[in-house]
């Protein structure tokens, strides 16, 4: 097959591209799959829908810290992506950013065709699904469907923004509280509204929203929002007493989690598991050079953390490299001895 070596992959280059590995899912599991198979030096693209790498970080928490990534005590999520980008970007990724695939066929030669839904046909000598968790939808906060875009989000990409604001950020998982301490040091003022008094945010999250003194205000739902050309205020309601209280505010962070969806690839045969992927332990699905790891991947004994999805990507590449050449060694060999 074709050695690629661009960067990326022009939108409308609509002839058939080669390679030896399709990764599907620019994420962090995609992006360190992508240098597995650099590694050993085979071909290899990734897709995915979003128009930026990173995944979830990427779109969702790109400044903020995270503390299981091995080495690290603290790496900011931004920056873990674009050392994950320069990483895999020493053998030549290239990317198809913006290309959602939708249909998966086997040719003649029982090689994978994955097609976009920008018409892109990719042929390779495996697939690795790396997808994280598909594609997610934040659910919605009902009241505050009018003002999305002039002064509620579902994401804080770049804190910067809401210097200055009085800030409600309305949940109770660790998105919730890890953006409201985010916030805390620009914001004026910053509320956290949960609709009980139970957190599905770790306990050292909590506390650490606690001790910057940030108003948790429970058992409380956000009824309503008000304003001209943006957010204003925000209407809070308890749930039991009724009780209505009115808070200044330009910025509402909605961070009620959000809904997956595998979209197309629940139509490829594919074996699920509680709408995941099911592997064994080469990181191979039940379909023919279909390999998947990270978070959209199931199996028993499944921990889902970036570290772990870490692994997974080099098991998966690392077999799918024997489904491509069955005389190449799994071992691919120590970095170490790689030559400068």
């Amino acid at each position: 097959m074709s050695v690629l070596t661009d960067e990326s992959v022009a939108a409308d280059a609509l002839a058939v591209i080669e390679t030896d590995i399709l990764i599907i899912g620019a994420g962090p599991s995609g992006l360190y799959g992508a240098y597995c198979a650099g590694f050993r030096g085979l071909s290899v693209v990734v897709m995915d829908v979003l128009p930026q790498r990173g995944g979830q970080i990427s779109a969702m928490y790109p400044e903020k810290p995270i503390f299981d990534i091995a080495g690290f005590a603290s790496v900011r999520g931004r920056d873990l992506v674009d050392n994950l980008i320069a990483q895999a970007q020493e053998h030549g990724t290239r990317y198809l950013l913006g290309h959602r695939a939708v249909k998966l066929s086997y040719d003649a030669e029982g090689l994978p065709v994955v097609r976009s839904d920008q018409g892109q046909t990719v042929r390779a000598g495996a697939v690795v699904i790396t997808g994280g968790v598909g594609t997610f939808t934040p659910r919605s906060l009902p009241a505050g469907e009018d003002f999305l875009g002039r002064g509620q989000v579902y994401f804080v990409p770049d804190p910067a923004e809401h210097t200055g604001h009085d800030v409600v950020v309305v949940g109770g998982g660790d998105s919730a509280f890890d953006w409201a301490a985010l916030l805390a040091p620009l914001a004026r003022s910053v509320r956290l509204v949960h609709r009980t008094a139970r957190f599905r945010a770790h306990r050292a999250s909590v506390e650490k929203v606690q001790a910057l003194g940030i108003e948790i205000i429970t058992d409380c739902e956000v009824s309503d929002l008000y304003g001209a050309a943006r957010l204003e205020e925000v209407e809070i309601r308890h749930r039991v007493t009724k009780d209505v209280r009115r808070l200044p505010a330009q910025t509402v962070v909605a961070a009620l989690g959000f809904v997956a969806d595998l979209g197309p690839l629940q139509q490829w045969g594919l074996t699920l598991q509680a709408r995941r992927i099911a592997v064994d332990s080469r990181m191979a699905t039940n379909l023919p050079r279909v390999f998947a790891a990270g978070d959209i991947t199931d199996y028993p004994g499944k921990v889902r953390l970036i570290s772990v999805g870490f692994g997974e990507a080099a098991t998966a590449v690392n077999n799918a490299a024997t489904v491509i050449d069955p005389e190449a060694a799994l071992f691919p060999g120590h970095s170490t001895e790689k030559e400068n």
